[in-house]
């Protein structure tokens, strides 16, 4: 299992930047797929952005030019870079590990971080 835990959300104004960080149990650079999701309540959890272990990027179209996903492997840290930020970005923010272990996916989460973007 992977632990994983986010930080950096909070409540921001519309048009700013914030930076989420999540840290990881395990050297990232053995996980095959980090990724951002999030989720507004009652709504299901979407995709924001993911990395691979090679450095390959996908976004959600809304977030795409705005957002941007990184990793620091020597940190086992992953990051999602927010710029411009909306109110439609509001939601639950939440960090994932997917690893494939002897053709098992694995899938692992952490506990959430809030961003709010409102004036």
């Amino acid at each position: 299992q992977v632990q994983l835990v986010e930080s950096g959300g909070g409540l921001v104004q519309p048009g700013v930047s914030l930076r989420l960080s999540c840290a990881a149990s395990r050297m990232i650079a053995s996980i095959d797929t980090m990724g951002w999701y999030r989720q507004v309540s009652g709504k299901q959890r979407e995709l924001v952005a993911v990395i691979t272990r090679g450095g390959s990027t996908n976004y959600a179209n809304s977030v795409k030019g705005r957002f941007t996903i990184s990793r620091d492997n020597a940190k086992n840290t992953v990051y999602l870079q927010m710029n411009s930020l909306k109110p439609e970005d509001t939601a639950v923010y939440y960090c994932n590990a997917d690893r494939v272990e002897r053709g098992i996916l694995y899938r692992d989460w952490g506990q959430g971080t809030q961003v709010t973007v409102s004036s």
